[in-house]
């Protein structure tokens, strides 16, 4: 009877202390290394990966979607523990890693495949995308070129894209910087 109590106890009180309800968010700015690095960091994400989003072609290469013909955008996946961090809360931290005014693509990545976008899998984070442009007082509605749209697939990206800032500092550092995103963020967000 008292290993009973044990074990029960032992997975009542797991259960209360480790408990998480994890959800996932999938956002498209720019390139996706620098994505996955300004998720990646924060209280209550789980897990970020690069890959691809929204295009016809499964399982696509960075190759193909680089070319544009496969209607994929560089996207991260992030999984996070929604009693720990909110949808909302993610929203807030992507229009500041990003340029919302730019149609043509993200900082010196230009083409489809770097555009911002939400892809949003239900009616209420559709809503919580809109009610985070009015909270950002600085952001401009009526200017915003990040598209909204229905989530309908996810492909990872090839294993040397994951942790890519992580596993090549200095080539990620380089590009950051050399593409003015720092700048550029500075500039809108001041």
């Amino acid at each position: 009877m008292k290993k009973f109590l044990v074990i029960v106890y032992f997975f009542f009180f797991n259960s209360i202390t480790f408990s998480s309800e994890n959800k996932t968010a999938y956002f498209a700015g720019g390139c996706f290394w620098c994505m996955e690095a300004a998720f990646d960091k924060i209280e209550g994400v789980v897990s970020v990966v690069s890959g691809y989003s929204g295009g016809t072609v499964v399982n696509p290469t960075y190759e193909e979607v680089l070319k544009g013909k496969t209607g994929h955008i560089e996207t991260v996946k992030i999984t996070y523990d929604s009693k720990k961090i909110t949808y909302l809360e993610l929203l807030k931290n992507f229009w500041m890693n990003i340029d919302p005014y730019d149609d043509q693509g993200q900082f010196c990545d230009k083409g489809y495949s770097y555009i911002s976008a939400i892809f949003f899998q239900n009616e209420e984070e559709k809503k919580l995308i809109n009610k985070s442009i009015l909270e950002i007082k600085s952001l401009k509605a009526n200017k915003i070129k990040t598209t909204f749209t229905q989530y309908k697939n996810f492909y990872p990206a090839e294993d040397y894209h994951q942790k890519f800032y992580i596993k090549n500092p200095r080539h990620y550092y380089a590009y950051y910087l050399g593409c003015e995103r720092l700048s550029r963020l500075n500039q809108l967000w001041k």
